[in-house]
């Protein structure tokens, strides 16, 4: 596979995790010169269309999500594989209630595909205390969805406890639950339709200055209060509550994942000063950007 296919397939994957998040405007350019990965771009911005088309249709927006990624969970196992303790983050992760996951067999939280491996592991580790496994396991919730998460498998050390310590990614709803209160079908899908497009344009314009309620109900050819109710009543928030939460949600990213300097993330975000940027950031993370951790990056600034 060539340089410009391997590029191509890595935006595909980019663009499943933009659906996976709520972005249905995500679009891939075509390939005229590989007809299998065109048909495979013709597929996936057609399934985008047809989303988009019809949650506007039902009334709603778009599901917002955001991913929390490396979500880190550990539970603690007897030599009988039954669980004995875990992190704070289990319960949550698999829907369980506290009370409901203690003295549970380890199998019990695995879906089915992930059973013949468990029992691999488990022979390797009753034959091996030093053993030490690195797997991915399907859980399965207390609602039957499936949470695959890649798991290391080890024993304490002068002890019999096994530990298992998963990471994962779990989508986290930042939308109230949808209702069905509203006036009409139809002022939904007009509603919805609008937000959608006030909401499309705040993300792609971060870096610029937001315009005030007037100025957007203007360019959007609707009541200002109307748009202030109607974006609130879909994301429970405010037009510029929403629009800091994403600036800030954008840098905390790119701190994370490049060795861009910290000015500079300020001003990619929107921010002329860093020292407005630097307040923001720490009331809404309750940590500096510098003390964010940038793995083998020597960051100054």
């Amino acid at each position: 596979m060539n340089h410009q296919a391997q590029q191509k397939v890595k935006n595909m994957y980019q663009m499943l995790f933009e659906l996976a998040t709520g972005n249905l405007t995500f679009r891939l350019q075509r390939d005229t010169e590989n007809h299998q990965l065109d048909e495979l771009v013709v597929l996936l911005n057609t399934t985008a269309e047809k989303m988009e088309l019809l949650i506007s249709q039902l009334g709603y927006i778009n599901p917002h999500y955001s991913y929390q990624n490396l979500v880190r969970a550990t539970l603690i196992l007897d030599n009988n594989f039954t669980i004995k303790s875990f992190s704070p983050e289990v319960p949550i992760l698999l829907e369980y209630h506290a009370d409901q996951l203690f003295e549970l067999g380890f199998h019990e939280i695995l879906a089915r595909p992930s059973i013949p491996l468990w029992e691999v592991i488990k022979a390797a580790t009753s034959a091996d205390v030093k053993t030490h496994s690195t797997v991915q396991f399907l859980f399965l919730t207390s609602s039957q969805h499936l949470i695959p998460s890649f798991c290391t498998v080890s024993r304490l050390l002068y002890s019999n406890w096994i530990i298992i310590n998963s990471i994962t990614t779990i989508l986290q709803d930042l939308l109230p639950e949808a209702t069905d209160a509203s006036n009409s079908v139809n002022n939904r899908q007009s509603d919805a339709i609008l937000i959608q497009n006030v909401r499309t344009y705040i993300l792609k314009n971060l870096e610029n200055p937001l315009p005030n309620t007037n100025e957007l109900s203007k360019m959007f050819h609707v009541n200002e209060f109307k748009l202030k109710d109607s974006f609130r009543h879909f994301f429970n928030t405010s037009i510029y509550q929403f629009y800091t939460e994403e600036r800030l949600k954008k840098a905390q990213l790119l701190i994370l994942q490049t060795g861009i300097p910290l000015k500079e993330i300020a001003f990619i975000s929107g921010y002329n000063d860093y020292t407005n940027f630097y307040k923001a950031f720490k009331k809404r993370f309750n940590y500096s950007p510098s003390e964010l951790k940038r793995e083998n990056i020597q960051d100054k600034i």
